[in-house]
């Protein structure tokens, strides 16, 4: 049983029926691509298609320059956001996003029943129960789809009366106001870029400095295409920038009142702002699944899930689409996983997929084996160039392993955690990684009687990493286990 039909419930449930697992898809939304429907306010993705890429549309390598679409077997159905974007940007439309996943249910035949909200989950005998709107479903094995989407704000005395950034009014209602923005990540910078050409003055207040992508070398922070309002805050162009932290906020006639608490001791500053929104974040849908036992963690209350993204805390239960940010990894570098967007979750539905297969119904997706003259090669070109890897920096690995029976068995893509700290045969899992300097270089793990040791290649300015180094050193690093 699958609940949720966004693009992380459509992948697994795409990847199920490849592999003739039988499941059912439940959806509280009318048609699929819900929250594209909504969001981002100001339309525009900040997650980039390239219509021409080094390698040919609608091949596997290619989705590394296409992070919307999500991913078949069937080359029929690959690359679909490209095909239906206008041109102006590489950056879809929201309308243009929606298109791409509805397009995508209704070619590849996915079944799911719309309109159908899940109330409720009890245990079942060695299953669960699901209580619906349209009636109970049972089923040994439930994977929640349901992502970020339950708008969340903080204990501020007064935010009661401020609306979420869920609630944001059309952007010329803004036009000549003074807007007090709580919050400084991206969905607070996206609104303060939209509002640039609109609002007489925005400010942005939280108690920590802003992050910025550009600075950390990483998807951590707000993202480049949102940093205007950063650099007209430096200007002096209208836009403030401020560490504090909210005290209250009050109504005073139409106005509002914001008192805030510099974070640099500064003291206390009152702003008054013709309106207010309050850009906190969200959290999943959770229900009664805390009173079934799923232990969740953080502000956002995302489910702590093993390395294969099922609960820590009550078996069967796993989970899929941006709620698998819950599966941590390694955080090498302190970089977290991609798992929150589209360009990193579906792959994490696609090694959910095969692991329900195998565990419940003993289903072993095709695992190709390997001549040893032929490895090197292999793992160098999906070190330069397969999308699982980078997208998902350090936390997935393409794994190898040595089968006494069948030889050399590639054993698809993994988590990264998963084969660093697991046990299992002799073997090789290598990843691709980047440090805090934004230099990106292969990593490889090679596992031999249990223990595992880690081989850092060389970066490459052309991020080419078939070269001569390149092989000499990933020989040398294999020499234990070939």
């Amino acid at each position: 049983m699958v609940v949720g039909s966004g693009p992380g419930g459509l992948q697994l449930s795409y990847s199920l029926t490849h592999l003739r697992v039988p499941h059912a898809v439940i959806s509280a939304d009318p048609a699929p691509g819900g929250m594209f429907r909504r969001w981002p306010f100001f339309q525009r993705l900040l997650s980039w298609t390239k219509p021409f890429a080094p390698f040919e549309r609608g091949t596997r390598f290619y989705e590394r320059y296409d992070w919307n679409s999500l991913i078949p077997d069937d080359d029929r159905h690959r690359a679909i956001q490209p095909r239906l974007m206008d041109g102006t940007s590489y950056f879809p439309s929201r309308i243009e996003m929606e298109q791409n996943i509805a397009t995508f249910a209704r070619e590849t035949g996915i079944r799911v029943r719309y309109g159908c909200r899940w109330t409720g989950t009890t245990r079942d005998g060695e299953g669960f129960r699901l209580r619906t709107t349209a009636g109970d479903y049972r089923a040994r094995v439930v994977v929640f789809a349901f992502g970020l989407a339950e708008p969340w704000k903080p204990e501020i005395p007064g935010i009661e009366h401020v609306p979420h950034y869920a609630d944001t009014r059309a952007p010329e209602t803004y036009a000549g106001k003074r807007v007090f923005i709580i919050g400084k990540e991206v969905s607070a910078f996206e609104l303060a870029n939209g509002f640039l050409p609109w609002a007489r003055q925005i400010v942005l207040a939280s108690p920590r400095p802003t992050q910025l992508s550009v600075v950390t070398n990483s998807l951590v922070g707000v993202r480049a295409r949102y940093v205007q309002p950063f650099e007209d805050h430096i200007l002096g162009g209208g836009v403030v920038i401020m560490n504090a932290s909210i005290d209250e906020v009050s109504r005073s006639g139409e106005l509002f009142r914001v008192k805030t608490t510099r974070s640099d001791g500064g003291g206390s500053l009152m702003f008054e702002a013709d309106d207010v929104i309050a850009t906190t974040g969200f959290q999943p849908p959770l229900g009664d699944l805390p009173e079934l036992g799923v232990v969740s963690s953080g502000r956002e209350k995302i489910p702590s899930q093993t390395p294969l993204f099922e609960s820590i805390s009550v078996r069967h239960v796993y989970f899929a689409g941006t709620a698998t940010r819950g599966a941590a990894g390694l955080k090498k570098n302190g970089i977290p996983s991609s798992s929150g967007a589209v360009h990193g979750h579906r792959y994490n539905a696609r090694i959910l997929a095969r692991h329900i297969a195998r565990t419940y119904f003993g289903i072993d997706p095709a695992r190709p084996t390997l001549k040893r003259d032929d490895v090197l090669d292999y793992l160098l070109s999906e070190l330069s160039r397969a999308p699982e890897l980078w997208h998902q920096k350090s936390y997935l690995a393409r794994s190898l392993l040595m089968d006494a029976a069948r030889g050399i068995v590639d054993d698809g893509i993994v988590p990264l955690q998963l084969f660093v700290d697991g046990e299992g045969p002799d073997g090789v899992a290598v990843a691709v990684e980047a440090n805090p300097k934004a230099e990106i270089y292969p990593a490889v793990y090679v596992r031999k009687n249990n223990v595992v040791s880690e081989h850092l290649l060389p970066t490459n300015p052309l991020l080419d990493f078939e070269t001569a180094e390149h092989r000499a050193q990933l020989t040398a690093a294999l020499a234990p286990i070939l």
